[in-house]
């Protein structure tokens, strides 16, 4: 039941907050607020939920280092985006008409800090983190990032091919972050990082979300495989390779610091057959 109150509680801020941003759309500065707010509620929310159902403090979300690891995780996340970007522009599919919109550009930060902090608490936090203690490290790394891919086929311009993508360069990817930082503010701003870095700088289309207004006036054109097409450059085979170069680094890294939880394993006792006991002893007072 922890999973379910922890799911459901980070669930409602993350929709209550995206219902608010969608109600100010056009508005940068109210979209900037609300994202940050939503980001940091959402933070506050799941400290809560974890010491009411696990009886613990969230060491996961520790204040030591926070900044330094947020630090981290934004730049791998913007390096990573920006190397598939340079790739497909390295091909003629990504072209720089001029300058976009700064104030865009600012929305588009409350908006992706929302979705980076309240996915992560959501299936890394909360899924990855409490399947891998009955499942092991690898089983919930394959379901969560299965079912965080899956998660993006309700996207307008989503397909099965871009879910596919998303499932591996960033399911996949930033379980293993997680796994071999074993905090999620690394992750936090990984996830951050990479799309901000695709909507805020590059203005190319998010997991099928249609065009975004950043920094740059840009446009992506040539074959899906190359460009992602409508799923925008995380479609791309570009994104893929560089999402599963980071899973393997990111797994050494968990491997080598012990980070690895093997499966539980049940002894299995065979039907109708009693396990034996020890005779009862009695003791005698003088």
């Amino acid at each position: 039941m922890r999973l379910v109150k922890q799911f459901l509680a980070v669930a409602a801020v993350a929709l209550v907050g995206s219902q608010c941003i969608a109600a100010v759309e056009g508005n940068f500065l109210l979209t900037l607020v609300i994202g940050v707010l939503t980001a940091v509620l959402s933070v506050v929310v799941y400290r809560w939920v974890v010491r009411r159902t696990e009886r613990r403090e969230p060491t996961e979300l520790a204040q030591d280092g926070r900044g330094g690891k947020l630090g981290r995780g934004w730049l791998i996340g913007l390096a990573m985006f920006a190397a598939v970007i340079a790739n497909i522009a390295f091909v003629g599919g990504y072209h720089v008409e001029g300058w976009g919109s700064p104030t865009g550009a600012l929305g588009l930060l409350g908006v992706m800090a929302a979705a980076a902090v309240t996915e992560e608490l959501l299936f890394r936090g909360v899924l990855f983190r409490i399947v891998e203690e009955r499942t092991g490290t690898w089983i919930a790394l394959a379901l969560t990032g299965v079912v965080f891919g899956a998660m993006h086929l309700v996207n307008p311009d989503a397909s099965l091919w871009g879910a596919t993508a998303i499932a591996i360069e960033a399911g996949f990817m930033l379980a293993a972050c997680y796994a071999a930082t074993r905090n999620l503010w690394v992750p936090i701003g990984l996830h951050f990082g990479w799309n901000f870095a695709a909507g805020g700088i590059f203005s190319v289309v998010v997991s099928g979300n249609g065009e975004s207004k950043g920094l740059l006036d840009a446009s992506t054109s040539g074959p899906v495989a190359l460009s992602g097409g409508a799923f925008g450059p995380e479609g791309s085979l570009y994104a893929v390779l560089a999402g599963v170069v980071l899973t393997v680094v990111f797994l050494w890294l968990a491997k080598r610091r012990g980070h690895i939880v093997p499966r539980r394993r049940r002894t299995a006792q065979a039907p109708g057959r009693r396990t034996a006991q020890a005779p009862a002893t009695v003791t005698v007072t003088r």
